[in-house]
């Protein structure tokens, strides 16, 4: 396996472009190095299968909309709050509302490991990190709610960024907005 680490992010970040694209479908390792404009056969240098192409994909998504170090240092400073709790998830919907064709192409890989249960082992690895992740940083900064309510927080959040993306049924009310009533609710 090819280890130049600068093009192997490069051909992970071209897959997500083909990815938001075209769908899974059209995710191919000629695809690939068309998308990132290298010589044929150089995807399979560094991802020797559709497996392996989608796991890099997978650990590509979560670097480009993992938050931002120096943002994560200051909430932790902060005293624990409701408010505080609102701006953390206005921020994860900022990065995945922002960041367009990386949320398209996890939705894509979400549906194509659905259709394809083969597929879905790195998938669900990496999602029950995420998921993890996201608990433990809400209990070591002391955010209300716990391991139900991170849950709860997911579903919604993964539903509504999927609307803001698709055709808003709401359009007009601020993100903001539906953010605050949704904190308000999941943390009576």
């Amino acid at each position: 396996m090819a280890k130049n680490e600068a093009r192997r992010t490069a051909l992970a970040d071209a897959g997500i472009s083909v990815l938001a694209r075209e769908g899974s479908r059209g995710l191919t390792h000629r695809a690939v190095d068309a998308a990132a404009e290298v010589p044929t056969g150089t995807t399979s240098n560094y991802f020797r299968n559709r497996e392996a192409l989608i796991t890099g994909i997978f650990e590509r998504i979560g670097t480009r909309l993992a938050p931002r170090a120096d943002d994560l240092e200051a909430a932790a400073r902060e005293k624990p709050s409701r408010e505080l709790f609102a701006r953390y998830v206005r921020d994860i919907v900022r990065r995945l509302t922002t960041n367009r064709e990386v949320t398209l192409a996890l939705y894509e890989l979400r549906l194509e490991a659905a259709r394809r249960p083969e597929l879905a082992a790195p998938l669900v690895e990496w999602q029950h990190a995420a998921f993890e992740a996201d608990i433990a940083f809400n209990e070591a900064a002391g955010l209300p709610g716990g391991r139900r309510e991170i849950a709860l927080f997911h579903y919604a959040i993964e539903g509504f960024v999927f609307d803001r993306l698709t055709s808003p049924i709401d359009p007009e009310t601020p993100a903001d907005e539906v953010i605050d009533d949704f904190v308000a609710g999941l943390l009576r």
